[in-house]
């Protein structure tokens, strides 16, 4: 919910343009600006970044609409140029009407509207001693009922709770663990490709300083940059860390 204003929101996706251009980027890098802000960029500025959404309703109404005042569908996020979307962010799991079961029909919903969907996992506590089983069941329950042809368009963020914003992220070497366990998960529901190629990101205190060595260690293939994303400087620092480490 960030930032609060439409100045803010413009003076920085416009620094993060301009810092961009001093990088060499061969990378996708998606912007998810706060749905007030969101078609303001995304009908305008088509070069150098994709657009997302931070969330998105179950429902696809036809093009007559539907009875969901102040929900936002996959359709109208796809014809506002958004070409991906936040699934299931632990921010929002917080609430108690974001069950596992309803990211499973926005997954479905994003999907059927031709968006990439962003699935967030991760545990609460690292200390837990079934906290790969609650992240298991995360991703099964997210995943349910998708054919394996889809996982091309589907990719996973693990976002532990505990190192959000705590400037305390997961160990480099636990952090492999994680991504391959996540990786054997989607064998086991999606397939041997699934498990191959769906991109596994990391979201928990990144920034231009850790990124890259979470990246030498292995296992991912990008970040769900929170907290850092709000400095034009240092997401970029992020981009170059991810260009140099890959």
């Amino acid at each position: 919910m960030n930032p609060q204003s439409f100045a803010a929101a413009e003076k920085l996706a416009r620094g993060v343009l301009a810092e961009l251009k001093r990088v060499k980027n061969s990378f996708e890098i998606v912007l998810c600006p706060p749905f007030p802000w969101l078609t303001d960029f995304s009908h305008k500025i088509k070069k150098g970044v994709r657009w997302g959404a931070q969330d998105v309703f179950w429902e696809n109404p036809p093009a007559g609409g539907g009875a969901y005042t102040g929900e936002v569908s996959a359709n109208m996020l796809k014809n506002s140029g958004v070409r991906y979307v936040i699934v299931g962010h632990s921010e929002r799991r917080e609430f108690a009407f974001e069950t596992d079961e309803a990211v499973n029909k926005k997954m479905k919903a994003a999907l059927k509207a031709g968006l990439k969907p962003v699935l967030c996992v991760g545990e609460r506590e690292r200390k837990e001693p079934d906290f790969q089983n609650f992240v298991r069941e995360q991703l099964k329950l997210g995943l349910k009922g998708l054919a394996g042809r889809l996982a091309n368009n589907i990719i996973v963020a693990y976002e532990p709770v505990w190192a959000i914003g705590k400037g305390h992220p997961v160990k480099p070497g636990d952090l492999f663990e994680m991504a391959v366990f996540i990786r054997r998960v989607l064998l086991d529901v999606l397939g041997k490709k699934a498990a191959y190629n769906t991109p596994v990101l990391y979201g928990g205190s990144v920034d231009g300083e850790n990124a890259e060595e979470f990246l030498r260690t292995g296992g991912i293939n990008g970040f769900l940059v929170g907290g850092a994303s709000l400095s034009a400087r240092e997401f970029a620092k992020i981009v170059k860390a991810v260009n140099e480490g890959r």
